[in-house]
Order: C-alpha cells, then structure tokens, then sequence
C-alpha cells in the first residue's frame, strides 16, 4: 500500500495549522500552553515505546543567568529501530539523530511545536531516496498531531 497519499491528505487537512519552513523545520501551532504542549509530547512519546533521552528548558536556563526567555523547551528522544535505518543510508545523520522536538512561544503567545522535517535531513546527509525517510516522517507527523489535538 502506498501511504504517500495519504500522507500528502493529511498534510493538506493540516495546512491551516502546519507551517513547513525552508530550512526544513516543520511547525505545528499547539492550542495548549507550552508546558502542557510539552507534557503531552513526553508522554506519547514514552507511550509510543520510545526513549525520551533529556528534556531542556531554555527558559529555566536563561532565568539561571539574570535572563528572560519565552517558553521554549526541547525534547530529544527516539530508538535505534527508527534512527538505524536512517543512519544505514549515510553514517552522517547521526548528527542531526536522536529526533528533537522544540516547543516555544512566540510573541504573539501562539504555541508551536516543530521538527526536522527528515525528507530535509536525508536531503542534507545525500540520501534523499533513503527508504526510511517515509516511516520516520508519518510516525513524526503522527507524534506532533497527537500532542497537539485540543
């Protein structure tokens, strides 16, 4: 079954909510604060059987130094059975592997949460055929969608 498809459906009925950036990241408005956006992000990831390697608050970090900082927090997380694949097609992606996931809010209070969008990252590595940029861009989709349903 070809899911590109379905996938190029999805992203369409998504449009009023994804913005995909040139530089490759992908960003979804959140309509829960950053912190609740977060929470739910970490827990379907734990959910999804993956591992959740550190959780960084900017904000924390910037209010340690006498600064101010939106709420900006980065998850990274992910398993070998979805990075080894990629890495199998170039070594290389493992600079940019374990997956993250940024959440912040910008000025106007709207939430985001975005990521590498790994069509981009296989694109950057020189492996834009790489047959595991399919799954790990529908499993991310699916992850962000999730954390970001009312």
């Amino acid at each position: 079954m070809n899911i590109r498809p379905l996938f190029v459906a999805a992203s369409l009925m998504m449009a009023s909510t994804l913005v995909a950036a040139s530089d490759g990241l992908v960003a979804v408005k959140s309509p829960h604060s950053a912190k609740a956006t977060m929470d739910r992000l970490e827990t379907i990831v734990k959910q999804r059987g993956l591992n959740v390697f550190v959780r960084v608050d900017h904000a924390a970090g910037a209010a340690s130094v006498g600064k101010t900082l939106r709420p900006t927090e980065v998850l990274v997380f992910g398993n070998p059975q979805g990075g080894t694949p990629f890495m199998e097609c170039a070594q290389s992606v493992g600079i940019d592997l374990p997956l993250k996931a940024l959440v912040w809010e910008d000025a106007s209070s709207q939430v985001w949460l975005g990521y590498n969008d790994p069509a981009w990252l296989a694109k950057r590595h020189g492996v834009a055929d790489c047959p595991a940029v399919g799954s790990l861009s529908k499993a991310l989709a699916g992850l962000m969608a999730a954390a970001t349903q009312p």
